[in-house]
This record gives C-alpha cells, sequence and structure tokens, in this order.
C-alpha cells in the first residue's frame, strides 16, 4: 500500500482500535468457552465472533489440496522458459511484469546500440 499521510494515518487509528478493542473480545471468547465446558454453547455465539469450520471440512480441503498439487505439476515450479536473456523480451514481445518502463527503456537502448542502429535525430528544419 502507499505511504501517503493519510494511509498511515488510518494504519495507525486501525492499530489504536485493535488495541482498544481487544480486552472486549478477549473477554466474549473467554464466556463463550466458558459456556463450552458446560455444555451450554451455541454455534450462533461463536459465529459473531469467529468463523466455524467443521474439522471434516478442513480436513478434506487438505487432502484434495495435496492431490490436486501433486497431480497438477509434479512438484515442479513454472519457470517462464520461453524469454529471451538479453532483451528479457517473452515470445510475445512483453517484458516482465516486475520490469518498470524505465528499465524497459534501458534495455532496448542497449539492445539498439549493439545493434549498431543510428539515433533518433530530432525533429524540426535541417539548415
Amino acid at each position: 500500500m502507499a505511504k501517503s499521510l493519510r494511509s498511515k494515518w488510518r494504519r495507525k487509528m486501525r492499530a489504536e482500535k485493535r488495541k482498544k478493542n481487544a480486552p472486549k473480545e478477549l473477554a466474549r471468547l473467554k464466556t463463550v468457552l466458558g459456556l463450552g465446558e458446560k455444555g451450554e454453547i451455541t454455534m450462533k455465539d461463536v459465529a459473531e465472533i469467529a468463523t466455524v469450520v467443521p474439522p471434516e471440512k478442513v480436513k478434506e480441503k487438505s487432502k484434495d489440496a495435496e492431490m490436486h498439487e501433486e497431480d497438477e505439476d509434479g512438484g515442479k515450479m513454472d519457470l517462464d522458459t520461453k524469454r529471451n536473456k538479453k532483451t528479457m523480451l517473452d515470445d510475445q514481445g512483453r517484458y516482465p511484469v516486475w520490469m518498470n518502463q524505465r528499465e524497459a527503456k534501458k534495455v532496448k537502448a542497449k539492445c539498439l546500440a549493439k545493434k549498431g542502429k543510428p539515433k533518433k535525430t530530432k525533429k524540426g528544419l535541417a539548415w
């Protein structure tokens, strides 16, 4: 996120709010857990504080994710192999996402200089 004064102020205020509300949330959680020992707990009470997911679904998701991950890529990372290392261009003539315009300009100028192409001439009258 940006580092403007407004965003810094908002981040600071959110942190203050968390500090202020932390004891209340902790108290509510303790009361809910205290009710759980007696057997008087309902899911509605817990749903106000946290998202409730049955353990069976969590176990199924983790197993499915592991199986899907192993099948999909076979344990290998996706590498961009169709990129020219000198020009940094891919097969469609685009620069990498992480490269900014200034860097792209530098790489392009470097490649043009190596080829020996003439530099741009100024527009205007040639007297």
